[in-house]
């Protein structure tokens, strides 16, 4: 457990860190998130966190669509990310949780008028699926929000009840995870996870018009493979029928990273194992995020002094 928080514009004991019931975003699912890991280096003796101006834009453009007023520049609360973490102390990988909400104490279902509210927390944090190397997935019933009825794009909290109706009835159904479709009847991306497909050697993922949420890993893992297998990622629309047919396929996200899909409904991918794409991208991806991989080290940010 966390022993520290960042509340009301303050690191306090995690104890302190409290709302009231009546808390607009408790009651309604006004405020968004972020998800950011980080990753301890053992051989470097530091913690690296992963993508982390990145992810505090994406919640500043979280916080734009619902009228939250974020006070800080995505690298000030870069900064009080790297501070929360040095508090705890982490020699192991962790999970950083910034929330941003509608604060005040009322009933009324509006954005407007509100008081705004930002906190976050940082916890230890090992596999979100503990089958990466080969998960199976079911097609959920449930559809992916559209982007016109609650907005794709942004990580609203209230909008992660989609994510979990799919998620669970796929885990209690005996999967490890759900592909979600769109309105249209399109693959549109995991519970909670963007999805890629490979067929000849290329990987296919759903475009953003699929209202799927813009990835930071989705997008790290496309430049990796263009960067250093030389392959392109096509983006396009993706038929229900075609992942039962694919050569390989996995999920992307912070919280899952990059995990192999090997069995879509009691069919198998492929071979029925990991492929060969999806183990060079894991490989690649493990040794960036963990500081290993000078090209890329400007994604990696250090948490403790050298």
């Amino acid at each position: 457990m966390p022993k520290h928080a960042l509340f009301e514009g303050k690191i306090v004991p995690i104890e302190e860190a409290k709302i009231s019931i009546m808390t607009h975003g408790f009651n309604y699912g006004t405020g968004c998130f972020e998800g950011i890991r980080a990753y301890w280096n053992g051989e470097g003796d530091q913690l690296y966190v992963f993508r982390l101006r990145e992810h505090f834009e994406r919640m500043h453009r979280s916080a734009r669509i619902l009228r939250i007023d974020l006070p800080f520049s995505a690298d000030e609360l870069g900064e009080s990310t790297l501070e929360l973490l040095r508090c705890e102390g982490y020699r192991e990988d962790a999970y950083i949780r910034p929330l941003a909400y509608k604060a005040s104490e009322i009933i009324g279902v509006r954005l407007h008028g509100l008081e705004d509210g930002f906190a976050m927390f940082a916890v230890p944090f090992g596999r979100y699926i503990e089958n990466e190397e080969g998960a199976h997935v079911c097609i959920s019933s449930w559809r992916r929000v559209d982007d016109n009825a609650t907005p794709a794009r942004a990580k609203i909290t209230g909008a992660y009840i989609n994510s979990a109706l799919s998620k669970t009835d796929a885990v209690l159904g005996g999967y490890d995870e759900a592909l979600v479709l769109s309105e249209s009847g399109h693959i549109s991306e995991g519970s909670a996870e963007n999805f890629f497909m490979v067929r000849d050697g290329t990987p296919i993922t759903p475009p953003v018009t699929s209202n799927i949420l813009e990835g930071i890993t989705r997008e790290t893992i496309t430049t990796l493979a263009r960067e250093e297998m030389g392959i392109r990622t096509i983006e396009r629309s993706i038929d229900r029928s075609e992942v039962y047919v694919c050569d390989e396929a996995f999920l992307t996200g912070t919280g899952v990273q990059v995990a192999a899909i090997t069995q879509i409904e009691h069919r198998p991918i492929g071979r029925g194992t990991i492929g060969p794409v999806v183990t060079r991208l894991r490989e690649l991806y493990f040794d960036v995020v963990r500081g290993k991989n000078p090209k890329y080290q400007h994604w990696c940010t250090p948490v403790y002094a050298g």
